[in-house]
């Protein structure tokens, strides 16, 4: 097998065991799916998903780091909509601010999907500890300071510290997610985390919303 068919092998191989991986944490939880019916399931053996992963808790890390890239493209869509709609003709720092709590919400209204809850929120942090450290949420997390930072230069937002205001933003509305995936009535608790977030998050603007 040549060099380059190797590596496409091994990305295949990958891809299936994460996507086994995915149906079954969503379905059974991490403590419960069975490796040797996941790996059948990818039509592979425990040795493909040690030799790509090193163990059962590496595939979580890379199911979780795939979700939330998705969470968070998602997310930049529906901000990205919503700062262009915000006004009309070209896209203003006002604009922007709306992207980005629209974006915010959007990210913590993800914690009702059954499969963001109980991978992402309830069983990766159980497992993989603390969220923030995540490389996901290190994206997530550098993308916002990045907008803060506009916005604290176009005079929307108060001159606070960039990055102290962007670990306060992202900080909440990961919170947020992770208290609506515990709760037992997610729903009712969304309303109020996303009401509670636009209060925190336009405390940092220089005018009053």
């Amino acid at each position: 097998m040549s060099g380059k068919r190797r590596v496409e092998t091994m990305a295949e191989n990958r891809a299936k065991l994460i996507a086994a991986a995915r149906k079954a944490f969503a379905a059974q939880g991490y403590a419960a799916a069975s490796m040797d019916a996941l790996t059948a399931e990818a039509g592979l053996t425990r040795g493909a998903l040690y030799h790509n992963f090193g163990d059962k808790k590496g595939l979580l890390a890379a199911v979780v780091n795939e979700i939330d890239g998705e969470m968070a493209a998602r997310a930049q869509a529906v901000g990205a909509a919503a700062g262009a709609g915000a006004g009309a003709g070209a896209a203003s720092a006002d604009d922007e601010w709306q992207g980005m709590l629209a974006e915010g919400a959007a990210y913590i209204e993800m914690a009702l999907d059954p499969e963001v809850q109980r991978i992402v929120l309830l069983d990766g942090p159980a497992v993989l500890g603390d969220p923030s450290h995540w490389p996901s949420q290190d994206s997530c997390l550098k993308r916002t300071r990045q907008a803060v930072e506009r916005l604290i230069a176009s005079g929307v937002l108060k001159p606070v510290d960039a990055e102290a205001a962007a670990r306060l933003l992202t900080g909440a509305a990961l919170n947020a997610a992770l208290w609506i995936a515990a709760s037992d009535d997610p729903l009712a608790v969304l309303h109020k985390a996303v009401e509670a977030f636009r209060a925190l998050a336009e405390g940092l603007l220089a005018k009053p919303a």
